[in-house]
């Protein structure tokens, strides 16, 4: 079992930055996967971004391309999401998760499917 814990949201003005973590309970960290999704109120979970295990391969929802960055550090076994340029539209639930799925195609990580764990969630408001 992996647990996946989430920090960093907070309250931010448009036009802002956060940084938020995801710390993984694991000695194996660097066999996952990781992705970011939210879940805005009254809205379906959405896929935010993904890295692969070694860090090599990003993708991106087409909504925080260029203005949000996925990261890892395997030796911490964190996984890091930098917004840039906030908008209100941005406003959600942030989740991370791990999946031990091998997919040669990053964009396969896309969707919910492959993920095994899933961490509680760190709300971030963008706000005036």
């Amino acid at each position: 079992q992996v647990q996946l814990v989430e920090s960093g949201g907070g309250l931010v003005q448009p036009g802002g930055s956060l940084r938020l973590s995801c710390a993984a309970s694991t000695r194996t960290f660097s066999n996952y996967a990781m992705g970011w999704f939210r879940q805005a109120p009254g809205k379906e979970r959405e896929f935010v971004a993904a890295i692969d295990n070694s860090g090599a391969n990003t993708y991106y929802s087409d909504s925080v391309k260029g203005r949000f960055t996925i990261s890892r550090d395997n030796a911490k076994n964190t996984v890091y999401l930098q917004m840039n340029s906030l908008k209100p539209e941005d406003t959600a639930v942030y989740y991370c998760a791990a999946s031990r799925q091998y997919y040669s195609q990053i964009a396969s990580y896309s969707v919910a499917g492959p993920y095994n764990y899933w961490g509680q969630g760190t709300q971030v408001t963008v706000s005036s």
